[in-house]
């Protein structure tokens, strides 16, 4: 452990790369402050990073603004399938669930299969472990979206990383997957190297945006290898960014959350918003932002 980090700790939490539509921008910043918050409390009682990101994707996860767990975009057949994954940068130890339907936090079942050997789940395999482990059911219609967000839940995935006062990594993602998509489609989110990744020796990251460009791209891998050669965190992130659009045309933007593993935070995106909410020990409150324009004017 560093000498001066006793009792200190970071947290970043995102609710999605979007296009944000007129009148969603409070509820938005309302949601990735309560799940920052809830991640907060975690970390200031001393609790560990890997609970402290479980707490706050749980709580994106209840929120209908998002696209993770309720509020999930419908599958060419009607149904929500969900993605999630959770990442411990003390031992790399992953759990991840893909195409997993009918339960409430997909961000908890991943949690559960962490201990295990396996890393991915995947459809009726990963509902079986999920039952088995006590998770918390959900029917097709609580996890849906709201009519009128169904066609706009797009690169929604939410996410987030924290660092706690051990000095430990971890990092987060959910997401309700695409409007239309085919039955089991997986994007890049319950992906280690592409959604997201946690190495206490180098830092931890997590994104939301164009699936299939990220996990093609394994943005997260580059992110980690950018930053072991000693580049800047947010030079990191705006550089592996700045690819998407090289891969999945224009519709290949996204943005991406990250601490070091001193506890440095930084964020970007290319994406039209990007809600954000951050905290540190050495803060006094919470901040939320749904665009870079606006910390940069703050």
């Amino acid at each position: 452990m560093l000498q001066d980090q006793r009792g200190r700790w970071a947290l970043i939490v995102h609710g999605g790369a979007k296009e944000m539509q007129p009148g969603e921008e409070d509820a938005n910043r309302e949601g990735v402050l309560a799940a920052v918050r809830a991640g907060q409390a975690v970390l200031e009682r001393g609790g560990s990073a890997v609970d402290a990101v479980e707490a706050s994707i749980r709580v994106l996860e209840d929120l209908p603004v998002f696209n993770a767990g309720r509020g999930s975009a419908p599958n060419v057949a009607g149904e929500v399938e969900m993605c999630a994954g959770l990442m411990d940068g003390r031992d790399l130890s992953t759990g991840a669930v893909g195409a997993i339907k009918l339960v409430r936090h997909p961000i908890s079942v991943a949690r559960r299969l962490m201990p295990e050997k396996e890393v991915l789940l995947v459809g009726e395999g990963a509902l079986l472990f999920a039952r088995e482990n006590g998770a918390a059911p959900a029917t097709n219609e609580e996890l849906l979206a709201e009519e009128e967000k169904k066609e706009l839940a797009e690169h929604d995935t939410v996410g987030a990383v924290a660092w706690d006062q051990g000095g430990n990594l971890a990092a987060g993602t959910s997401t309700g997957g695409l409007a239309g998509a085919p039955v089991g489609r997986i994007g890049d989110s319950p992906l280690p190297g592409s959604g997201l990744y946690a190495d206490n020796h180098i830092g931890a990251v997590s994104f939301s945006g164009d699936g299939e460009s990220i996990a093609r791209l394994a943005l997260a891998a580059r992110v980690m290898a950018s930053l072991e050669d000693g580049q800047d965190l947010e030079v990191a992130l705006t550089r592996a960014l700045a690819k998407l659009p090289g891969v999945g045309g224009a519709e290949g933007d996204g943005g991406g959350i990250a601490i070091a593993k001193d506890g440095r935070v930084a964020w970007a995106h290319n994406s039209p918003h990007f809600a954000v909410a951050l905290v540190t020990s050495e803060m006094p409150a919470p901040k939320a932002y749904l665009k870079k324009d606006e910390e940069r004017s703050g």
